[in-house]
């Protein structure tokens, strides 16, 4: 295999059961140059909403862990689309590495804690969705301070989708994020345990607010930047993103009252 121009031309199946069985060099690099446009777009999504000490190049650099850990470990016999696979595994590493830093001030991780047990507080009282004007009466703030307040904490709130919400049998974990991009897309060899979680999340998902169950579907699912959405929806780029850190936080609240109840 002297050049990229005969790998080219081979079938995509046989580059990947030979580099299984050979393992060389460059059949990897060939791979990782043929899926890196996956890492440029990851680290863009990864890059909206993070404050400017984060650059875009790096989210890549830390992707590009992520791409190779795929390639290594990416199981021929299972019936799962590369891309697919690869895209969990170079978001993941780029999170991993973002929590490594801490770049999340404590004191945003901690108010976006507290507007989470409102709206635990208030929906678990009254038995039905928190409004803005509940939450901010039980944080103690007026409207347009509730409001600055989930525009503070609308990066960590994106972030905190990542993080495992179920760990099974070896180490198979699922994440919040893994179900919201990709509603009704079950891989065939999941277990019935694994199968059933996702759908506790679809379900939870699908028990939000209208506006902000359209814009995690927009953004995650379909692809749409907030000043899209925002053009969908007729409402400002900056209110989309309130709708969407609060979608995130309603979410993450609905899915710990399940989780308490399971365990």
């Amino acid at each position: 295999m002297n050049s990229n121009n005969k790998l080219s031309d081979m079938n995509e199946d046989d580059i990947w059961i030979l580099y299984k069985k050979t393992k060389d060099i460059k059949l990897r690099d060939f791979l990782i140059e043929k899926y890196a446009p996956l890492v440029k777009y990851v680290a863009g999504k990864v890059a909206m909403g993070k404050p400017g000490n984060i650059e875009y190049d790096d989210l890549v650099g830390f992707g590009v862990f992520g791409l190779m850990d795929a390639i290594e470990k990416f199981d021929l016999q299972k019936n799962v689309k590369f891309k697919t696979y690869a895209v969990t595994r170079i978001r993941g590493s780029i999170y991993d590495e973002l929590r490594s830093i801490d770049w999340v001030p404590r004191s945003v991780r901690t108010k976006a804690k507290e507007v989470e047990q409102a709206i635990v507080k208030i929906e678990g009282t009254t038995g039905k969705l928190a409004t803005d004007q509940e939450i901010a009466d039980e944080l103690g703030l007026d409207i347009r301070e509730f409001y600055s307040t989930l525009t503070k904490i609308s990066s960590t709130s994106v972030m905190s989708l990542s993080d495992p919400w179920f760990t099974g049998d070896d180490n198979d974990k699922i994440s919040i994020l893994d179900t919201i991009e990709s509603p009704s897309k079950m891989n065939p060899d999941i277990t019935v345990e694994r199968d059933s979680v996702k759908q506790l999340i679809v379900n939870a998902i699908n028990e939000l607010p209208d506006k902000e169950k359209k814009v995690l579907v927009l953004y995650y699912y379909e692809d749409l930047t907030l000043k899209e959405i925002g053009e969908v929806l007729a409402v400002t780029e900056s209110r989309v993103s309130q709708l969407h850190t609060k979608a995130i936080i309603r979410l993450k609240a609905k899915l710990a009252e399940i989780k308490e109840g399971i365990l």
